[in-house]
């Protein structure tokens, strides 16, 4: 089967790490050599959020005070997405379990950013994220 997706993903942008101690979690990644790059308040959610980068390799971390504390329990992998509105409607189309009640933005990076969230067939949480 033709993967259409592939001229909207660009790579792994970041992987999602729910926290109950912010802290705690940016001095667990600093310690093995990762620096806070972006460090922000999503006010929609009400959490404090990081991203943590060493390499190409990118953290999210955000404190919701509801994290699972064991093995499997990253949030999301968010994809590097060059058009969030050609990857939004070949997923409408694919008939994607999608989270998102149409294309949502947050006030993150300089220009903030364009996403939605897919359900795989893991129930895991895929999100199409585009920088702008």
């Amino acid at each position: 089967m033709e993967n259409n997706f592939e001229k909207f993903i660009n790579g792994i942008q970041h992987v999602g790490v729910p926290t109950n101690d912010i802290s705690k979690t940016i001095a667990f990644y600093e310690m093995l050599g990762f620096q806070v790059s972006y460090r922000t308040l999503n006010e929609k959610a009400n959490e404090e959020v990081a991203f943590l980068k060493l390499g190409d390799v990118v953290i999210e971390t955000y404190e919701n005070k509801n994290a699972a504390l064991k093995s499997g329990a990253l949030d999301h992998l968010a994809l590097d997405t060059s058009d969030i509105q050609g990857a939004y409607q070949l997923a409408k189309e694919k008939g994607c379990r999608i989270l998102d009640d149409g294309i949502q933005f947050l006030p993150f990076w300089e220009n903030g950013v364009n996403f939605f969230t897919i359900l795989g067939p893991n129930e895991e949480k895929i999100e199409f994220c585009q920088y702008l």
